[in-house]
């Protein structure tokens, strides 16, 4: 079986949920806009603008959306994520990885981290417990963050909601936001290196690269070389992997410090639990609350705006 991903704009976002309104699924992902399931096809759309199509009748449901793509990616279904370009000893390397946290949830900020290690600290970073932070719990996670802070050399660099919100407003989308951070983490801790070498640079994919570096045109000073992309970089090198560790320390510590500025423990995700408690913050502290601690343009807004009118 065959995967088929289009990369597409808000507005033709919006017309896919409506043209699948009659085949849409009630589960929807982390980060995602709709799920349908129309014969023979299960179309998965991301806030990204990504629209993943999987099924036997894949090829007819595409060719429906083709030209309205920025882009177009076909591969086939392979659960042990490989990247062709990478060598074949990749995962040996001194590596700088990098990883964000946070674009999924509508409240607290966007989190990213570029770490650098070498092959001398894989051994102790696994033995601290560094993996794939999919398989840990959040009390997992601040556990080892608070013990590989010390051992690796790395940038954090957090985009709280109020200027999240601002450049959001001017035309920012989340993958230029996210191209920006990712390029500033990686030069932060090329800076850091001092002496040492490193043999690649590896960014968890979450768009493809020509329009990475087209999201970066007009920057002072684009990282180009030895980059490559990946997507489920984190178990492709260990890097990635402390990267979205402590991008994922870094997002919980900036929630608990946005509830208790809410005076109400603020929910992750996107989901109803989120439309609840940013209804309840609106008619307690007025909307102009949220934009200190939301990502204003999600659809939760108009939700909760609706909830709060009840």
């Amino acid at each position: 079986m065959s995967n088929t991903v289009l990369t597409v704009s808000e507005d033709t976002l919006l017309k896919m949920k409506t043209h699948y309104q009659s085949s849409l699924q009630s589960k929807v992902p982390q980060g995602g806009v709709f799920m349908a399931k129309p014969s023979g096809c299960t179309i998965t759309a991301y806030k990204s603008g990504k629209v993943m199509f999987q099924g036997s009748n894949c090829n007819a449901e595409v060719s429906k959306w083709q030209g309205k793509s920025a882009s177009q990616t076909t591969k086939k279904v392979n659960p042990t994520n490989t990247n062709s370009t990478l060598p074949k000893n990749f995962s040996s390397l001194a590596v700088i990885g990098s990883d964000e946290v946070g674009t999924g949830d509508y409240f607290g900020p966007m989190t990213v981290v570029a770490s650098f290690v070498e092959p001398s600290q894989f051994e102790l970073l696994k033995e601290l417990g560094v993996k794939d932070s999919k398989e840990l719990t959040d009390d997992a996670i601040c556990s080892i963050a608070k013990k590989i802070v010390h051992v690796v050399t790395y940038s954090l660099l957090v985009l709280h909601n109020e200027k999240y919100n601002a450049m959001q407003e001017k035309g920012y989308n989340m993958n230029k936001l996210k191209a920006l951070l990712h390029n500033q983490a990686i030069r932060n801790t090329i800076s850091k290196l001092e002496d040492k070498k490193y043999d690649a640079i590896l960014i968890d994919q979450f768009t493809p690269p020509n329009l990475y570096y087209g999201y970066l045109k007009g920057t002072k000073e684009v990282i180009r070389d030895k980059v490559q992309f990946a997507t489920k970089a984190e178990g492709l090198h260990l890097s990635v992997a402390v990267s979205s560790i402590l991008a994922r320390y870094a997002f919980l510590q900036q929630m608990d410090q946005l509830s208790e500025k809410a005076g109400m423990t603020l929910p992750k995700g996107a989901g109803a639990k989120v439309d609840q408690a940013a209804a309840k913050l609106i008619k307690s502290k007025g909307f102009e609350a949220l934009r200190s601690l939301t990502k204003l343009h999600f659809a939760n807004t108009e939700k909760a705006l609706k909830i709060a009118k009840k």
